[in-house]
């Protein structure tokens, strides 16, 4: 039988689980109902490999070893299926996070036991964080050897249980289909997540009939999309009724696919709207209703406006502490609306008024059905009589706006990081799809990189990976040959997984690599100097490569800049040349990230300059 291990979705209690099924049993029911069999035995391997199939998998991420060969000896005999191959398990997974979030879709990563299974731990961490459908597939010993600290043997289940969603030890080939059928729609329902699958290598090779459910029948996991109707109708009045109301949307409107129906909500209510880092581009940045950023380094406006609402509908966010600061302090004077797929993420770290639990993009549809069929409430403020009940509020927010704008001091001699950011935006007209690592360049990318629509922003949030932007854009870039795909990367984060530019010139993909090269561990240098009198330990860069030579030992293109006059000629060879390009952008060492929150502070405690 496979042996289920639960994750921390807290949406299935121990005690509850105990008085359910198992899922071998639930599979002997399904057995009895609707199911496609082939009936001759075939080995573990190609039963996996089949079942991807029938998931709709062409690409799978991966790195082989000892106990995963069973499964690449059939997979190079398989013409439908891609397999990649990155050089280092943690790039796989970060390039099957890049794929998912670009797509959708689950992405798929394989690799062996020991540490093929460790070195991809921090990608399943990460995709975890930041609610990313992944399945993951890993090797492990022989059945018999379980237990026995054979060569290559960890406790892959026992590690990854904190940071999986759900998590399986195969033990029967036959139930290698299930399985699989299970973690895709564990992993991309509810709140999507990581799951991984560890296999036995002999489990690979014992031979079986394919069994194949159609459907899936897991008792207590059946996350609702539609939110209780009343719910909605208590929030609809409520924000109608608000007089200093304000959207603050994250992450989950965009894993919903609910960008249009956000859109429509603020503009049928005149609402401003503020996304996190990990909602960027869920509303067009350049909307007159959009705010930017909120949160440690969000807009002064942004900040503002939430801390002054009267009203807070936050929609598919988890208030982040990089959102909220010091929570004795936020929106003191606010209702808070929270609606997300998760339970357990409602009222976890600030309480919730009024929880709607739902998927993002149905709640919104429920709302804006109130608001069209003549709801007695809700019609009471089309979006002729918002616009002038909350003029007052907006008033108050172009004046936030005109006291401390996005601004930096320009130069002529240092290439400044925003002026970088500005000039990619002009050149890309804010259509690319743009990973990032963690750091300054992610800051100063989401205040002046102006993303216009959903999966375009491709980011590490919760986890804050440095390594992650480079193969999450290759990820990208292999689901999207025909795009713009840039890693908009630091020096520090982007010699993590440099190695992988052997991977992207390898299936000859037309990716971009921008450093910011500032030759410091630049987020960590800025804490030193504002927080710790200038103490600088270990964040210097010294011995950095040249990245230029570096991209032409891969076989990529390597340019430079330097100077501000030379950015835009570069940027604009670099994105019109086609193939792999490195392009090592040097800017002033050391410019700060504003505005920023400082530690134990609260919004309004902004250190604008």
């Amino acid at each position: 039988m496979a042996v289920l291990v639960f994750g921390v979705e807290n949406m299935i209690s121990t005690a509850i689980s105990e008085l359910i099924p198992t899922p071998t049993e639930v599979r002997e029911v399904q057995r009895q109902g609707q199911q496609e069999e082939i009936p001759q035995e075939i080995s573990g391997a190609q039963i996996l490999l089949e079942a991807l199939l029938r998931e709709g998998v062409d690409t799978i991420f991966g790195y082989p070893g000892g106990a995963v060969l069973h499964i690449y000896n059939e997979l190079a005999r398989n013409q439908r299926l891609r397999h990649i191959l990155a050089r280092h398990e943690q790039g796989a997974v970060h390039m099957a996070e890049g794929y998912a979030k670009a797509t959708g879709r689950v992405g798929i990563v394989l690799v062996t036991s020991g540490p093929g299974a460790t070195n991809a731990v921090t990608g399943i961490a990460n995709a975890f964080m930041d609610s990313t459908p992944l399945v993951i597939i890993t090797g492990q010993v022989p059945r018999k050897m379980l237990g026995s600290d054979a060569f290559q043997e960890i406790d892959t289940v026992g590690i990854t249980r904190p940071c999986t969603k759900y998590n399986y030890l195969v033990q029967n080939a036959g139930e290698l289909a299930d399985v699989v059928r299970e973690a895709f729609h564990i992993a991309s329902t509810g709140r999507p997540g990581p799951v991984v699958i560890d296999i036995p290598k002999d489990v690979t090779a014992e031979r079986a009939p394919l069994c194949y459910s159609e459907t899936v029948n897991l008792p207590g996991y059946r996350p609702n999309r539609r939110a209780n109707q009343q719910q909605v109708e208590q929030a609809v009045e409520k924000i109608v009724n608000a007089r200093r109301p304000i959207l603050y949307v994250g992450g989950g409107v965009i894993h919903a696919n609910g960008s249009d129906e956000l859109l429509q909500l603020a503009k049928r209510l005149h609402l401003p709207v503020t996304p996190t880092l990990m909602g960027l581009g869920c509303f067009p940045s350049g909307h007159p209703l959009s705010l930017g950023m909120l949160g440690m380094h969000g807009t002064y406006w942004a900040n503002m406006a939430i801390s002054e609402s009267d009203l807070i509908l936050a929609i598919g966010v988890r208030f982040d502490d990089r959102v909220t600061g010091a929570l004795e302090k936020f929106a003191p004077q606010a209702q808070i609306i929270h609606v997300d797929i998760d339970p357990s993420s409602v009222s976890k770290n600030v309480r919730a008024h009024l929880p709607v639990v739902g998927d993002a993009k149905s709640v919104m549809q429920q709302m804006l059905d109130l608001i069209e069929c003549g709801n007695p409430v809700a019609t009471a403020r089309g979006s002729d009589k918002s616009a002038k009940k909350l003029a007052s509020w907006w008033q108050q927010i172009e004046e936030w706006k005109e006291f401390a704008p996005l601004t930096y001091e320009k130069s002529d001699v240092e290439i400044k990081p925003q002026f970088l950011c500005e000039e990619l935006y002009r050149l890309t007209g804010g259509d690319a799809i743009i990973a990032t690592d963690v750091g300054q360049h992610q800051m100063w990318l989401a205040q002046y990189y102006g993303f216009n629509g959903p999966r375009q922003s491709i980011t590490s949030g919760g986890l804050g990976t440095m390594g992650f932007g480079f193969p999450a854009a290759l990820g990208a870039q292999l689901a999207f040959p025909d795009r713009q795909v840039v890693a908009f990367v630091g020096d520090g984060g982007f010699q993590m997984t440099a190695q992988e530019l052997a991977t992207a010139v390898q299936y000859r993909t037309n990716t971009k690599i921008i450093v910011m090269n500032n030759n410091y561990l630049g987020m960590v240098r800025q804490w030193q100097e504002l927080f710790y009198d200038g103490n600088y330990s270990a964040v210097g860069m010294q011995g950095t490569p040249d990245f230029v030579r570096l991209a032409e030992a891969y076989g990529a293109v390597g340019l430079r800049a330097t100077k501000p006059r030379e950015l835009s000629a570069v940027l604009e060879h670099g994105l019109s040349t086609r193939g792999v390009v490195v392009m090592d952008i040097v800017v002033s060492a050391e410019e700060n990230v504003y505005p920023m929150i400082p530690p134990g502070a609260g919004l309004k405690e902004m250190v604008l300059r």
